[in-house]
This record gives C-alpha cells, structure tokens and sequence, in this order.
C-alpha cells in the first residue's frame, strides 16, 4: 500500500511544475518549460507502465494513468511542431493533476483482466488507439476552451493573467480543428479495430453497448463540426461548445464507463 501510494504521489507531483512554469515573468519555450514538460511525461508514464505487467489491467484507476501518460505525451509533441501549443498548458496541466488525483482515490477500483480468444496484437492495438483518441480529444478540447476564454476576454475588453498566457483566439482554433482532425481519423481507426475484436470474440460485427453508442454519438459530432467549419466557418464560442460536447461523449464513453463498472457498480 506504501510503495503503492508513494509511486501514485510522485506522479501527481511530477504535474505541478508544469502547472507553476508558466507563471514565470517572461515565460516561454525555455529550458524550464522543457524540463516540466519533460517531467509531466516522464511521472505518469513510468506510474501507468509499472502497472502494466502480464493481462492487461483494465481498472479505473488505471484508465486515467494511462490517459494522463498519452495526453502528456502527446502535448510535448505538439510542443515541439507548434510554437503556441505551450502556451495552453496553464489549463492542460491543472486539469492533468485533477484527473490524476482521482486515481489516486479509486485506485483500489481493480477491472478484470483481458482473457478473450482475441490475438493480443487486435487487443493491444484497439487499446493504443483508443487512448491516442482520448488524448488528442483532450488536447482538442484544451485549445477550445482556451478560445472560448480569449473571445470573452476581448468582448468584455477585459483581460486577466490566465488570457495573457493562453495562445491568441485564431492559434488556439488552429490548434483545435488540427486535433480535432486528427482526432476523427484515430476514432475512425479506433471504432474499425473495435469491430475487428469485437468480430473476434463474439462472431458479431457490433454489439451495441454504452462505449460503443457514445463513441460512435462522438464521431458524427466531430465529423459535422468539421464539416459545419469547412462549408460554413463555424467557430468561436459555438464551436467550443460542440468540441466540449464530443470531448463529454468520449469521457463517458472512455473513463466514464469503467468508473461505473469498476466503482459504483463493484
């Protein structure tokens, strides 16, 4: 229990600087920043890969570390391809920590192991899938968050110093309709190697379940805020809302069942 809680408080721990960093004066893609950075990866990612040892754990506790470990991962890649991707950690890393926190408190909430007749290659690339897509949905739903924040401040013609930080409202919705992008192909990818292991296990294409019927709810909200943004320009507040929208239908789909499952449900 001891070493247990003391491995689940280093990786909380390894969030917070990445959380103060940009409170700095001047603060930018520095050598602190990338340190952060680096170690907000490293404490969840070493946490979530300690855990995984034989069948694969299914809990609650380790969903979220897991989903931490991917969204952090995949925040210092677009760290490095985009030069305002930085500038949204000040939201990315407090609501990192609050997740974290949670499986700090359900962790004793264990799932059951994988035992299907699936061949582990389908079941481990469904599994990477899925939460790259929360990941980059995660992402997704920072950046329009952070719009969503930067167009109040300017309508209200009143700025703080969270809005300071945070990437101006035309970088923040280009970084949100690239994820969300993204996003969609991986979802589309993901909902494909569902079936495939789902065909597996029970002859059946589909089976209709709450992950699968939010997952898919997700996917055509993604498609047509695409689609409402190429033919019609959505963005702003509006589109802000239906990203917050798909990022509710995947949180529930992902994390929100196994919380149900393996928690109210045990």
């Amino acid at each position: 229990m001891i070493p247990g809680f003391l491995l689940d408080l280093g990786a909380v721990l390894s969030l917070v600087p990445l959380a103060v960093v940009n409170g700095r004066p001047k603060a930018g893609r520095d050598g602190p920043f990338w340190v952060a950075a680096a170690l907000a990866v490293a404490g969840p990612a070493v946490h979530a890969a300690s855990q995984v040892v034989g069948p694969w754990n299914t809990g609650f506790a380790m969903a979220i570390w897991v989903a931490v470990a991917v969204s952090m991962a995949l925040f210092l890649l677009l760290t490095i391809a985009s030069r305002r991707a930085w500038r949204l950690a000040p939201l990315l890393a407090p609501y990192m920590i609050g997740l974290s926190l949670l499986a700090v408190v359900w962790r004793w909430a264990a799932g059951p192991q994988l035992a299907a007749p699936v061949p582990d290659a389908w079941v481990e690339l469904h599994i990477g899938v899925s939460v790259v897509t929360y990941g980059l949905l995660t992402l997704s739903a920072v950046a329009a968050l952070a719009a969503f924040l930067q167009e109040r401040a300017l309508k209200r013609k009143k700025r703080n110093a969270l809005t300071a930080i945070l990437p101006p409202v035309m970088d923040s919705e280009g970084l949100q309709v690239r994820l969300l992008a993204a996003t969609e192909v991986v979802l589309g990818l993901g909902l494909a190697t569902g079936m495939a292991v789902q065909y597996l296990e029970t002859a059946q294409l589909i089976q209709v379940s709450h992950k699968t019927t939010l997952s898919i709810l997700a996917f055509v909200v993604i498609g047509g805020l695409l689609l409402g943004q190429r033919l019609w320009g959505l963005r702003g507040r509006a589109a802000a809302r239906v990203v917050l929208v798909a990022y509710l239908l995947l949180t529930l789909a992902y994390p929100g069942v196994k919380f149900v499952t393996d928690v109210l449900l045990a």
